[in-house]
């Protein structure tokens, strides 16, 4: 019998295991495992126009919205966007969380990021890592027996470079994917076009709106993009060719893993191992991704 895995997706805000992680924890669900998605910080300080204290509200009920959607578990923390600090306190917060919660795997951020929120989540994993399994640290929850198999979201940052270990295809859960991120309205039609300038260009029309999210779209008819197709074509929002980047990228990766299938992927999530948890091994990473 496969073994029902708990996969805890840890990401700074509401949207950040979504973009990232969406796909391969949709792919978790439909195979009944357990998904849970941590957001460290309450959003807060993600609009133009609403208050600090409207927008965290918002934010909760579209984290909400994913859930009932998906079947994937949202917990939100209650620290102010933009705030979220690697210190003692929140280190022992990291700990006991994890504990509890006693996932197989874990997926955060790096700790090189533009965003200190991103790079703090991403630091107060790397610091619990260690101490999960210390039973004098935060002797009130059990420690755990190993630490989990820690691995972190695709980013495009260079010192260090990203280094895929695990490409995983969502071409089967792409529209579902984008239906997750059409969730989190007050990100993807509001804050984001605001930042990008493009605000002006987002449809008032709900399904006009998904349809401006994708666009512009992957070719379906076997053109093989390549990077100088991102560079000119990746658009300000979600577009398709942000969820075709780790194939672009990675495709020598891609069909090492999966060989003739590979020229059939559109839209992929890579991830990279953490040294700070688990090695990932040949074994247990049939067991960790059994797609």
């Amino acid at each position: 019998m496969t073994k029902k895995l708990k996969v805890l997706m840890i990401g700074a805000h509401m949207d950040d295991n979504d973009f990232r992680g969406g796909g391969t924890a949709l792919k978790y669900i439909k195979d009944g495992h357990s998904v849970r998605f941590l957001s460290v910080c309450n959003g807060s300080g993600g609009h133009h126009e609403l208050s600090a204290p409207e927008v965290a509200a918002i934010r909760r009920k579209e984290a909400d919205a994913v859930a009932d959607l998906t079947g994937i578990e949202y917990d939100v923390w209650d620290i102010e966007d933009c705030e979220i600090i690697a210190n003692l306190e929140n280190r022992k917060r990291m700990v006991r969380y994890i504990r509890q919660y006693k996932p197989d795997i874990i997926f955060t951020h790096r700790t090189n990021d533009y965003h200190a929120d991103h790079r703090n989540t991403a630091l107060l994993v790397q610091d619990a890592s260690y101490l999960l399994i210390v039973p004098n640290f935060c002797p009130d929850v059990a420690a755990l027996i190993h630490t989990p198999v820690i691995m972190h979201f695709y980013d495009r940052f260079k010192n260090p470079v990203f280094n895929p270990d695990v490409i995983i295809p969502i071409d089967d859960v792409i529209d579902e994917k984008y239906e997750m991120i059409n969730c989190h309205v007050s990100q993807v039609y509001e804050w984001l076009p605001f930042t990008n300038g493009v605000l002006d260009q987002v449809p008032t029309d709900p399904e006009e709106r998904l349809d401006w999210l994708r666009k512009p779209l992957v070719p379906r008819d076997g053109t093989q993009l390549t990077e100088a197709d991102l560079n000119r074509f990746i658009a300000s929002n979600n577009s398709e060719y942000r969820e075709a980047t780790p194939v672009i990228k990675y495709r020598d990766k891609i069909i090492e893993r999966y060989g003739d299938l590979a020229k059939d992927i559109l839209f992929a999530e890579a991830f990279e191992v953490s040294e700070y948890g688990n090695p990932l091994t040949k074994e247990n990473e049939k067991m960790l991704f059994p797609f």
